[in-house]
């Protein structure tokens, strides 16, 4: 790498660092590349940049954002996981470091929560945004629907006492 590109690296990492609501670093040594590329592509299904980095430079680009607590993560192979969706990172990566053991999460930061290991697991285990709102609109509708059976239970049953007492 030339000085120039070194400086696009370092420019465009602390954009995707600065823009990121969560960031989980992550070393893979040992993953095969058919492997990285597999988690690679679920990872984008979410919309989610998995990213393998140059130690030396990425530090340099994230002593300017807010994920400077970062730092002393990035030692060895490591890649990182860039997203708007915490939860959804969490989860794809913990899925995929219990299939691969090569795989294995450092930490990471969510908002301005610094994480550990356990921390981003624990994240891995919460609902996502769609299964929490499903979560909601089915809370929502059940009182609806026992309303609902409520309401028409005595109707029902009067049809029905109806249809007893033409057959005799």
């Amino acid at each position: 790498m030339n000085k120039k590109q070194k400086q696009n690296y370092i420019t465009e990492m602390t954009s995707e660092f600065e823009k990121s609501e969560a960031v989980i670093v992550a070393h893979y040594q040992g993953l095969t590349v058919n492997k990285l590329d597999e988690l690679r592509a679920k990872m984008r299904e979410h919309g989610i940049i998995f990213k393998i980095t140059k130690n030396r430079i990425t530090k340099l680009a994230l002593e300017k954002t807010r994920c400077k607590d970062l730092l002393n993560l990035f030692t060895g192979p490591t890649a990182v996981a860039l997203s708007q969706d915490a939860i959804a990172s969490a989860k794809i990566l913990t899925n995929f470091s219990k299939e691969n053991k090569n795989l294995k999460i450092l930490g990471g930061i969510m908002g301005n929560d610094i994480l550990d290991v356990a921390g981003v697991k624990n994240v891995a285990t919460l609902p996502t945004l769609d299964e929490a709102r499903a979560k909601i609109v089915d809370i929502l509708r059940s009182p609806a629907q026992k309303i609902a059976s409520i309401l028409l239970a005595p109707a029902s049953k009067i049809a029905i006492l109806a249809l007893e007492k033409s057959k005799k």
